[in-house]
């Protein structure tokens, strides 16, 4: 079992692949900073060579431990060639524009991953339900066990891909702009920051009267999180 009380200040390997050239001050290889990106990102984007050409598609994804999932059609070719394939996942929140004095000063505020690892196809019955089951908790904790039970068909036209994380990197900014020496040039400057959270729900059409909001799904709009 993991000590939740112990910090955690586990590292990723550093490759060539893997190193921060550019800005390097904001990198990070450890774990800590890696998954909670990961777990704050709505949406990744994975990466595939595919018959020699690349491609990358986004999608939504989940973490356990050191493993990163995704899912989608198991009619698609991108998830059918990604069996045993090196692959590269992204992920990128952006929290601020940053407005200096000089065009060339302008900056964003963000946080990004990067993970390396093989992609392994979840063919399992049980296990790729229970892979689904987790990635609905993981955004809506509680909903699981009030939705309709998914069909044997439905599970087995969905594709679910597991990949280790093999190497990673973080990169970070926040901050204001990086000019304080140009502080007195007459032009304002500073962070427009951006959130992204949920807003109010739209009911579905022919929704039966008397179903409110669960209050899962209440408490997670008011905290303001995407997941």
């Amino acid at each position: 079992m993991t000590d939740l009380s112990a910090p955690d200040t586990k590292t990723y390997p550093t490759s060539e692949r893997t190193r921060v050239r550019r800005s390097p001050k904001r990198a990070s290889h450890a774990h800590a900073d890696v998954h909670a990106i990961l777990d704050a990102a709505p949406l990744c984007h994975v990466g595939y060579i595919v018959d020699g050409a690349p491609y990358v598609t986004p999608t939504l994804h989940w973490r356990e431990d050191d493993h990163v999932y995704w899912h989608g059609s198991a009619a698609s070719r991108f998830l059918r060639a990604a069996e045993n394939m090196p692959v590269c996942l992204t992920c990128s929140i952006i929290d601020g524009y940053v407005l200096a004095r000089s065009a060339f000063n302008h900056s964003v505020n963000y946080r990004s991953a990067m993970v390396f690892g093989t992609a392994r196809l979840v063919d399992d019955l049980e296990e790729k339900t229970d892979a689904l089951r987790r990635l609905i908790e993981d955004l809506f904790p509680g909903r699981w066990d009030g939705l309709r039970p998914m069909t044997k068909q439905e599970i087995k036209a969905t594709s679910v891909m597991r990949m280790k994380i093999d190497e990673a990197s973080a990169k970070i900014r926040n901050g204001p702009p990086g000019d304080i020496d140009e502080a007195g040039h007459p032009v304002w400057a500073g962070v427009l920051p951006i959130e992204s959270r949920l807003v109010p729900p739209r009911p579905a059409p022919g929704l039966p009267d008397g179903i409110e909001l669960p209050q899962s799904l209440a408490d997670l709009i008011q905290s303001g999180r995407l997941r």
